[in-house]
């Protein structure tokens, strides 16, 4: 009694289709599919080194590229 048997889970896949209808389930499936891929380019873009532009002591533009940040404070 503990788990559900293949007959719950169709039953309960048919309400959840009429109560819903089939499009707005495909369009939850687009906006989830479409999350995930965000999800995984934003986790390869930080993996990307990021172009630096600022300024040297003598006022010259210097352009650098930064592959990894340390963090040199000690924690409090």
């Amino acid at each position: 009694m503990g788990s559900f048997s293949i007959t719950h889970w169709l039953i309960l896949l048919v309400v959840v289709v009429v109560i819903f209808g089939t499009s707005k389930l495909k369009n939850a499936g687009k906006d989830l599919g479409s999350a995930v891929k965000g999800f995984k380019d934003a986790v390869k873009e930080d993996d990307k080194p990021v172009k630096v532009i600022g300024e040297n002591a003598e006022g010259k533009t210097v352009v650098a590229e930064v592959k990894e940040i340390k963090n040199d404070k000690a924690d409090a």
